[in-house]
């Protein structure tokens, strides 16, 4: 009997061994096979690779071009920014610019004192006389005017010229102008008054110097072509005075009867049409 339970044990204990040797074993089998994740689809775990090294860096080529930035011409021409910038300016300042380099301030002067030598203090009106004169500029000035476009606005507009290259070949026909209508005297007199020495050619003159050379020569030959004009309507309000006094009517103002001789006389010899032809004569 206890050989019988002896050997039983002996089989019970073989089959313990045998058991965990087997579930030893699938333990090892199942650590190393992958691991099905439940789900949609199966996702295979696997251990991580090593890092690999990073690349040795390639030699600059010098021949290759850098990079470049195609601005579309944008650099070419100004931008409407400040082609309206310059335009706000330039209009700010056109009355001055009318009045200083251009020959409107000669043709207003002699036609306020055409107005003034007849005796008609308010007829033709400022108005009118300002409107004619500006006409009668841009007639003289067309040329320039012209030239002044041709030479620095629109190459400047089309990006072919900087700045300060447009404004150096743009001012030279308005520079030229100035020059041939402005005497010597009035620049040696600005020179001397500026404490600057005395250029040698006229062609050296800087343009702030020209600029009121000019004003002053418009000035005298305006002030000379009135004095002209004034002559013969002086001359007839002479003779009325002298025979009204000769007639006693010394209470009757003489600017009353030689008014209506003065514009007769005007009239007759088409005085306006004298006077303008004069005036656009005067600038070649």
């Amino acid at each position: 009997m206890s050989r019988v339970l002896g050997r039983a044990v002996t089989g019970l204990l073989l089959c313990l061994t045998a058991l965990f040797a087997l579930q030893f074993a699938s333990a090892g089998s199942a650590a190393a096979a992958p691991v099905p994740i439940p789900g949609p689809g199966v996702v295979t775990i696997t251990a991580p690779t090593a890092p690999a090294a990073p690349a040795a860096p390639t030699a600059p080529n010098p021949g290759a071009d850098g990079v470049t930035v195609d601005l579309g011409g944008l650099t070419d021409k100004p931008s409407t920014s400040i082609t309206v910038i310059i335009a706000i300016t330039l209009l700010s300042v056109a009355p001055a610019l009318l009045l200083m380099m251009t020959s409107f301030t000669k043709i207003v002067v002699v036609l306020s004192l055409t107005r003034n030598a007849l005796g008609l203090q308010g007829i033709p009106p400022n108005q009118v006389l300002a409107g004619l004169a500006l006409f009668l500029s841009l007639f003289v000035m067309g040329p320039v005017l012209s030239q002044v476009n041709d030479t620095g606005i629109q190459p400047y507009l089309n990006g072919t010229k900087s700045q300060t290259q447009a404004f150096n070949d743009g001012v030279q026909p308005l520079r030229e102008f100035m020059l041939n209508h402005t005497r010597s005297d009035e620049l040696a007199m600005l020179s001397q008054v500026a404490n600057r020495a005395l250029p040698e050619t006229r062609e050296d003159v800087e343009l702030t110097t020209l600029i009121p050379a000019f004003v002053l020569s418009e000035l005298k030959s305006a002030f000379i072509i009135g004095f002209v004009i004034f002559v013969p309507f002086l001359i007839i309000d002479l003779v009325v005075s002298a025979a009204l006094m000769s007639m006693g009517m010394m209470m009757l103002p003489p600017v009353m009867i030689s008014l209506p001789f003065k514009i007769l006389l005007f009239v007759l010899v088409d005085g306006w049409a004298l006077i303008i032809t004069a005036l656009v004569q005067s600038y070649g």
